[in-house]
């Protein structure tokens, strides 16, 4: 595998974008592919083995245009589909997603931790497995959050109904005691800045691009792929309208892009 082949980054929409950054920023000479898979999202609401398959084609079309390791930038992706993949490529480094468990029940102060997931995540046994391995002596509050990743999809990050939907989903929340809240979609890092706004000071807020990132860098360096290359691009696939992906770009801060139609 040449070393300098392009990363595959995939989201069931523009959610992995905030993953997408975080892979930037930690390895600058990375040629990066993105798919939104617009025209089916959010995944949430659709079946496992559906996801399984979408899963499937964008991983087959990624490496199709030379992709050396994928990452799963949709914590329901990676539930569904993560180990599949895993087992038709074995060969292949694979970086998922997970609500970032671990990290919130060890700052916690209140002992409480509020978790905003979409419902296939809370759902999901990964979750229910994250909580028995990580959240002993922290009770974890979960609060589904229908309709907030459609008004980011569409590039509203601080409008009203955007603001509507996230107060009456972080006000149970912060009436419970919660002292720390997870970002559990991909989506929800591109309001945070509107979350800072509905929240006290003291409240943690945090997710796990960060993470993803260093472990894609951890499985390259392993394998001796990482890129050492300055000629560096970044390539943008939707399966919705390509121009509405374009439109949106600007405001979830990736700047002026073309969008290809993937199918």
């Amino acid at each position: 595998m040449n070393s300098n082949a392009p990363v595959g980054v995939f989201d069931s929409g523009v959610g992995g974008l905030s993953v997408l950054a975080e892979i930037r920023q930690l390895l600058p000479r990375e040629s990066l592919l993105y798919v939104a898979d617009s025209a089916h999202v959010p995944y949430g609401e659709k079946s496992p083995e559906f996801i399984r398959q979408r899963c499937r084609a964008i991983a087959g079309f990624l490496l199709e245009q030379g992709a050396k390791a994928l990452v799963l930038a949709c914590n329901t992706a990676t539930v569904a589909g993560a180990a599949d993949l895993r087992q038709l490529y074995p060969d292949l480094p694979i970086v998922g997603m997970e609500p970032a468990v671990k990290p919130a029940a060890a700052i916690t102060r209140s002992g409480v931790v509020g978790v905003l997931a979409t419902s296939g995540t809370l759902k999901s046994a990964k979750f229910a497995a994250l909580l028995d391995q990580f959240a002993s002596g922290v009770r974890v509050v979960t609060q589904p959050c229908p309709g907030l990743v459609e008004q980011i999809e569409a590039g509203d990050l601080e409008g009203p109904a955007t603001r509507a939907l996230l107060e009456r989903y972080v006000e149970p929340l912060l009436a419970q005691g919660c002292d720390t809240l997870i970002l559990g979609c991909t989506h929800y890092p591109f309001i945070k800045p509107l979350l800072r706004q509905l929240v006290p000071d003291n409240v943690g807020l945090i997710d796990t691009g960060a993470a993803v990132a260093k472990q894609l860098q951890r499985l390259l360096a392993e394998r001796n792929l990482l890129a050492g290359q300055s000629d560096v691009k970044q390539l943008f696939w939707s399966s919705a309208d390509p121009q509405k992906m374009q439109a949106v770009l600007p405001m979830l801060g990736v700047g002026s892009a073309r969008v290809m139609a993937f199918e």
